[in-house]
């Protein structure tokens, strides 16, 4: 048949141009015409900067649909360092969360989507710290790398390059966008990378500034435009548009308005000259700037002219003519760039659609997977033939064929282990990518009235659910046995054995068998040591109990490991997690089965705890590990519950940001307290908070914070009862802390507030705000800004013993 299904092996995690709703966009008569004039423009913008989120949708939308620019975005970091506001994931699920909001609002606003290396570590206050962590050269080269491939004609940056930025990740990502800009330019710089691409110098680099970075007034040295324009072919305008994009932004709490009517936009000038009418002045972008093109701006134009909305079939026969033309074009960029667009109108004229899709979602590696292709031409008087069958008019048509699954579905910046700034990466080809390029698809042939075309389609799985209606998820090959564990971090209190459960998941359609068996560190042991496993249909499962005994001697860097030895050789075991939220694709990637393992020495200050939940952290979970009885708690049982049967009452984080209802609690928990309880209040930060003061005295939240995980923490009052029951903590409980020590330090404290605590960043001047302790009538108020939520989940243990403290009960 000529539906050559290539295994171009394999990669598809839903993080490329795949649409949730559908594997191929449908278009509209108004959508076709703006992409006719689009054919017609030759250039190019990237916007630059360090996060998701920094990016400015309305001039993407602008540039990409207004414009009919070729626009994409770089964002150096996939914002794994970030805080969640819609669920738990944390560090790389983070950020593979945000790398498909990305690409959800770049599916609206019209931008292609860039990544580098570099990983968002945390806060950083500082561009020189950033740098340390990032590597300079690596992420500069990575910009470099992305500018010659893309070759933009105009670079745009967010930030400005020096401390108005706010950021040291903001402030970085300009001074590397300057920096690439001219070094995309310079053969001497990264030559390596010339055998696959060629040097490139953009002709300016802007920064698009606004009122909101301090100092930067209105000035005549900048550039303004305005970008509030409506598209009639779209029936929005671009301030719409960019609300419906950045919306996608949900971890970040980034729901937006739609704007209506006349926005302008500033541009100050970082490399190159200032324009004075267009972004483009000075930039050929016609077909003028390619050699041998001179019939097809003329063809293109009557293409544009003849365009008839209700019978858009009748543009393909010189939309395949203008094909042939642009084929023979020596510019390999704009050639490949051209044709791509030409062969989507002409598919969208002939109403012409086909996807690839599998029986199930997941399959095992080294498989073979069944393939259905499905056809259809739902526009009259087109001829399409697949193979040797003509295609029926708006009559559905299926082909079958067969791939091997021979590589893992995981995200090619995930299969090796990272540092604290960057991903490892091995193939160059990759760099820039927002997912992976080899992801598991179908090369279709076909021939329309009597020219051969080559698309592909990636493999999709499809189900009917009965609210959502049609989904598409992304395919995913497994390893042949996965192992979950049951906890990401194992903290023992004490020498007492824990049970490990350990969930074993086969995903072949055959029998598998293998041995699975833990690796410890000198000093702990395990019972079992190893264990059978056997599998005989496709997704059974087995839960096996490992009694894990600790060391008398335990380090910081302690894990557990899972290995599985099959008769072909032994390979470390990974788990398999999924990341399912309705406005993204599924993600399913596979961790290393590991956990760390950590041993607290700490007394019991309390035992059963009521936790209200907050933006969402692991902080629950984390406190059962010691045992503790913790219960989650609603809005009623604040307001007409038995509050008095817990020992500490602890909030989640940003609960007074998130929670429109708190006002009507805060009452409530104050009279907790008052009556003998502990309530533990854990950071918010100090924009939109509710209105309600957090404690029973005043103090007010800064956006101070401490990102060094090993700045010294100075112990102001070590008699402090906080301090010494039930544990002595010492400077030696704040080793091994990870990312930042705690963030939003409160000021402006009343005296009726203890704080035990001052630390600071290298060079800054020291803050007591991480930490305030109050008695209020009977019992204990507790405000703390430290970053709990990734210490316990993480096993810190100095951490378990700080917290344990700020749980007891007054004298």
């Amino acid at each position: 048949m000529n539906v050559r299904i290539l295994v171009n092996l394999l990669f598809f995690l839903g993080i490329t141009s795949l649409s949730i709703a559908q594997s191929q966009q449908p278009q509209h008569a108004g959508e076709i015409k703006q992409a006719i004039k689009k054919l017609n423009t030759l250039g190019s913008v990237l916007y630059f900067a360090a996060h998701p989120d920094d990016e400015n949708t309305r001039l993407i939308a602008w540039l990409a649909k207004e414009k009919r620019y070729r626009t994409g975005y770089l964002s150096l970091t996939r914002g794994d360092g970030g805080q969640n506001l819609i669920g738990t994931e944390q560090a790389e699920e983070l950020g593979l969360i945000r790398t498909n909001e990305l690409l959800a609002a770049r599916r609206v606003d019209g931008g292609e989507q860039f990544f580098s290396r570099a990983l968002d570590f945390g806060f950083s206050k500082t561009w020189d710290e950033t740098f340390r962590f990032w590597g300079r050269d690596k992420i500069l080269a990575d910009a470099v790398w992305v500018i010659r491939k893309f070759r933009p004609d105009v670079i745009i940056t967010r930030f400005p390059p020096d401390e108005r930025a706010g950021h040291g990740h903001h402030q970085a990502s300009a001074l590397l966008a300057i920096e690439a800009f001219k070094a995309a330019a310079d053969p001497a710089r990264f030559p390596e990378q010339l055998a696959d691409v060629s040097v490139w110098q953009a002709k300016r680099l802007l920064w698009n500034t606004s009122s909101f970075f301090q100092g930067s007034p209105s000035s005549s040295s900048h550039f303004l435009t305005n970008i509030g324009e409506y598209n009639p072919y779209i029936g929005e305008s671009y301030g719409e548009i960019a609300a419906e994009s950045r919306s996608n932004h949900k971890s970040q709490g980034f729901g937006s308005a739609r704007q209506r009517g006349n926005s302008v936009e500033r541009f100050e000038a970082l490399q190159g000259d200032i324009p004075a009418e267009t972004l483009f002045d000075g930039i050929e972008t016609s077909w003028k700037r390619v050699d041998g093109s001179d019939n097809i701006a003329q063809l293109i134009a009557k293409i544009d002219e003849q365009f008839d909305l209700e019978h858009p079939e009748n543009s393909i026969t010189d939309l395949l003519a203008l094909l042939s033309e642009v084929e023979k074009l020596d510019d390999e960029y704009w050639k490949t760039q051209k044709s791509t667009e030409i062969k989507d109108l002409i598919l969208a004229c002939g109403g012409i659609w086909f996807e690839s899709y599998a029986p199930t979602g997941k399959f095992a590696i080294n498989e073979q997977i069944p393939i259905r292709t499905a056809f259809i031409v739902r526009r009259p008087d087109v001829t399409v033939t697949v193979g040797n069958t003509t295609l029926p008019f708006n009559e559905l048509h299926e082909e079958s064929s067969v791939f091997t699954a021979s590589t893992l579905t995981q995200p090619y910046w995930l299969r090796q282990p990272h540092g604290l700034g960057s991903f490892v990466v091995d193939d160059q080809e990759d760099i820039g990518h927002p997912g992976n390029k080899d992801n598991p698809k179908t090369t279709v042939s076909l021939r329309i009235n009597g020219k051969t075309l080559t698309f592909e389609r990636p493999i999709v799985y499809k189900y009917t659910h009965p609210v959502r209606g049609e989904v598409y998820e992304p395919l995913v090959v497994a390893p042949r046995i996965t192992a979950n564990l049951s906890q990401k971090a194992l903290v023992f209190n004490g020498d007492e054995p824990k049970t490990l459960e350990v969930v074993f998941t086969g995903h072949t359609q055959e029998q598998v068998s293998a041995v699975a068996m833990l690796s410890l560190p000198p000093g702990w042991r395990a019972e079992p040591q190893q264990l059978p496993l056997n599998f005989s249909a496709k997704a059974e499962e087995t839960t096996a109990k490992f009694t894990i005994y600790p060391a008398q001697q335990a380090s910081l860097a302690d894990s557990l490991s899972i290995a599985l030895q099959y008769g072909d050789g032994t390979e470390t075991a990974k788990a398999i997690r999924t990341i399912a939220y309705e406005h993204i694709p599924r993600i399913t990637w596979f961790p290393p089965a590991a956990a760390r393992l950590a041993k607290v020495e700490t007394g019991v200050s309390a035992t059963r705890i009521g936790y209200l939940p907050g933006a969402g952290d692991l902080i629950p979970q984390s406190l059962r590990e010691i045992g503790l009885r913790v219960d989650m708690l609603t809005e009623q049982e604040v307001l007409s519950g038995n509050l008095a049967q817990y020992d500490a009452i602890v909030t989640g984080v940003r609960l007074y940001n998130i929670n429109d209802r708190i006002p009507y609690m805060q009452s409530r928990l104050l009279e907790y307290v008052k009556n003998g309880g502990t309530l533990v209040v854990q950071y918010n930060v100090s924009g939109g908070l509710q209105p309600v003061d957090l404690g029973p005295y005043p103090f007010q939240l800064t956006r101070n914070r401490v990102t060094d995980e090993t700045a010294p923490v100075t112990i102001r009052t070590p008699d402090s009862r906080v301090l010494n029951y039930p544990n002595k903590i010492t400077a030696a409980d704040f080793e091994g802390w990870i990312q930042e020590r705690g963030l939003y330090f409160a000021e402006g404290v009343d005296g009726h507030y203890e704080q035990p605590l001052r630390m600071a960043d290298p060079g800054e001047t020291a803050s007591d705000g991480s930490l305030l302790v109050a008695s209020y009538g009977k019992g204990n108020f507790v405000y703390t800004s430290l970053a709990f939520f990734r210490q316990l989940p993480a096993g810190v243990p100095g951490a378990y013993r700080l917290f344990v403290n700020l749980l007891a009960k007054p004298n």
